[in-house]
């Protein structure tokens, strides 16, 4: 019994042995991968926010206002994309509008022009 018991363990082992613990995420992408995505989530948002600050966004409504301040941002948003997918259109359209609806959060939040 003992020796069943060792077996198993050794098994056990050497099939772990090629696993690299850090490389796969529970999605299955790459840790550099995913970290690539959360560095470009993180500009994009910082655009959203310093342009939703520093710019008195031009509209009338806060829905044109988050459609100005997503422009103003499209090249973060589009190396989010190509972090995210390269070129999958539905990727792409999800992350777009991800975009807008978090711009329009940003415009929200910002102090009133007078």
């Amino acid at each position: 019994m003992p020796f069943v018991i060792f077996a198993s363990v050794l098994l056990l082992l050497a099939a772990c042995d090629g696993y690299r613990a850090g490389f796969l995420n529970a999605g299955g992408a790459a840790t550099g991968t995913t970290r690539g995505i959360d560095e470009a989530y993180a500009a994009r948002d910082a655009c959203l926010a310093r342009n939703a600050v520093e710019r008195g966004l031009a509209g009338a409504t806060v829905n044109a206002r988050a459609r100005s301040l997503a422009l103003t941002c499209a090249s973060q948003t589009d190396k989010l994309i190509a972090a995210s997918s390269g070129d999958r259109a539905s990727v792409a359209a999800a992350i777009r509008e991800d975009t807008e609806f978090r711009a329009k959060g940003f415009v929200m939040k910002a102090p009133a022009l007078d």
